[in-house]
């Protein structure tokens, strides 16, 4: 999607209907700085935003999401190339994620063993050696909830017996057990306990 052509869309319809930004923004319930990024191109409206925009603008979301009025004959191929380029961007943003799982995995591991050495072979009082310990743990399973909530939302996993992909709770996430991102989990759809693998698409 082009954010910029996008966005000088959205001014271009904003100026046909008269408004201003700040006018616009009032009848969204959000703040014309808000307006001014989607019109710069900076970002796009999010999807709670998007109807009653399109509402003011006289247009639906398609032509929001190309930037440009779509006539009849091609509404069905732009929308399948909104669908595609939407899928494309979804893939691209899990595997990003999946990407900072690792890294904050590997962040609070390695600040744990700093906490843990530093308090056992250091030459410093028992308080001090005792937050060292505490703050080491703490940041440790603060960090790994966080990497394991990203595991959860990025992508699917998928069931072996019945090849279902799904996106299960946190807390199914967080009580399988798992071989890196292999959990032996429920599947929603055949029922069944199965080592479901991550997928990025579905």
């Amino acid at each position: 999607m082009d954010q910029i052509k996008i966005g000088m869309f959205i001014a271009s319809l904003r100026k046909e209907k008269g408004l201003t930004q700040a006018a616009l923004a009032e009848k969204l319930n959000i703040t014309d700085r808000a307006v001014s990024k989607w019109e710069r191109g900076i970002s796009l409206p999010d999807s709670s935003t998007m109807l009653p925009l399109c509402e003011i603008l006289g247009i639906n979301v398609n032509e929001l999401l190309t930037g440009e009025r779509i006539d009849m004959e091609n509404y069905n191929k732009k929308a399948e190339e909104i669908i595609l380029e939407m899928t494309r961007m979804k893939e691209q943003r899990d595997k990003e994620l999946l990407s900072l799982e690792i890294f904050i995995g590997v962040l609070v591991t390695v600040i744990f063993l700093v906490c843990i050495l530093t308090a056992s072979f250091a030459d410093i009082q028992t308080p001090f050696r005792v937050l060292l310990i505490i703050t080491g743990i703490v940041q440790f399973i603060i960090g790994m909830m966080y990497g394991l909530r990203i595991e959860q939302v990025a992508g699917y996993y998928e069931c072996q017996k019945c090849h279902h992909k799904f996106v299960p709770t946190f807390n199914q996430v967080f009580l399988a057990m798992h071989i890196n991102r292999t959990r032996y989990m429920k599947c929603p759809e055949c029922h069944k306990k199965s080592w479901c693998k991550k997928r990025i698409s579905k």
